[in-house]
């Protein structure tokens, strides 16, 4: 004889973002507490946003209620009405992913909404061209050193950045040992190690 095996209900939207939360972001991939805080700030104006929207609170809603329209409308929210920028946007729409592709492992009843929902693209921003100093505007910002041993030293480092275009972590790892004094002095650079 069979026993009938009875389906179980798939977990509520709040056992997935505690589970997201506690064991996910926390334990199994131990981001920062900064992190943790900019994800839970998306969480907190998402549901407050969607439970005006939907009219229910966010403990009664499901995954299903979670459509790209939904989210679409949030972000218009964020840049309409809080005047976030782009970024910003950008950023809560990634927090926002990540929990779909966590909830996607836990409520395969959802799946179809997440797709969809996984499908809202990153707005483009155009980055700001970075500028750079003239010859005599570094000159300048180097000038000449005091008397003092930090302010020489900082003269030399600075020097050694705008002459050599090393890195700052290059010029950290600069030891006694690969300063050459000699009739053409130079310097040992290291970049960093290669992961391979």
């Amino acid at each position: 004889m069979m026993r009938e095996i009875k389906p179980t209900a798939p977990p509520t939207l709040s056992a997935l973002l505690q589970g997201f939360f506690a064991e996910y972001m926390m334990q199994q991939k131990a981001l920062s507490p900064c992190t943790v805080a900019a994800y839970r700030d998306t969480f907190m104006l998402f549901l407050n946003f969607a439970s005006v929207r939907c009219v229910q609170s966010p403990a009664t809603m499901k995954m299903t209620d979670i459509t790209p329209e939904l989210i679409l409308a949030f972000l218009d929210h964020l840049e309409q009405e809080r005047h976030n920028t782009i970024r910003s946007h950008n950023a809560r729409l990634a927090a926002l992913r990540s929990f779909l592709k966590f909830a996607a492992h836990r409520d395969v009843t959802s799946l179809h909404v997440i797709e969809k929902a996984l499908g809202i693209p990153m707005k483009r921003f155009e980055r700001p061209t970075l500028g750079y100093l003239s010859r005599d505007e570094m000159l300048a910002v180097i000038g000449a050193p005091g008397s003092g041993w930090t302010s020489q030293r900082d003269h030399l480092l600075l020097g050694l950045l705008y002459n050599t275009g090393a890195r700052v972590s290059e010029i950290i790892g600069v030891r006694v040992s690969d300063v050459v004094l000699d009739k053409s002095s130079f310097v040992h650079l290291h970049g960093p190690p290669v992961s391979g």
